[in-house]
């Protein structure tokens, strides 16, 4: 990319040319061998959206947007949640994820398919996923 980039500094029209077919010709080359890979904006936000609540060290940030655009919060709906006494809530979630309530906090609500919940990020890489007008749990993906 810095090769094509360079080009532009090229006075000599023809020079910049030459510079702009090798650069192009140099980028084709690596998308086909697969070194590097362009994505659509759209694509890495949906990406983001799929893992938001993994823990994933390994994961370059950079495929997901890297740290400044990091991933605070999501809004999705309710398909279904389970209680287990003394284990808490499971949440299925319109957006196909499984969260598991990890505190004790009672939540006394009618699990019905469709109500707005939001997951935010909190403080220590724990999330608070909160059910309508309910109040927040702390809670990790499953």
């Amino acid at each position: 990319m810095q090769q094509l980039l360079d080009c532009r500094r090229i006075e000599d029209r023809s020079t910049r040319v030459d510079c702009y077919d090798a650069a192009a010709a140099s980028l084709d080359a690596a998308e086909r061998q697969g070194e590097i890979v362009v994505v659509e904006r759209e694509r890495v936000i949906e990406a983001r959206r799929a893992v938001f609540g993994f823990s994933l060290p390994a994961f370059p940030s950079s495929l997901l947007g890297g740290e400044t655009e990091a991933l605070n919060e999501v809004e999705t709906s309710l398909e279904r949640a389970s209680h287990v006494a003394g284990q808490g809530w499971t949440f299925h979630l319109a957006d196909g994820s499984v969260w598991r309530q990890i505190d004790t906090t009672p939540l006394q609500f009618r699990a019905r398919a469709g109500l707005p919940i939001k997951i935010r990020r909190a403080a220590m890489g724990s999330y608070l996923l909160k059910v309508a007008d309910y109040p927040a749990v702390r809670a990790k993906r499953q």
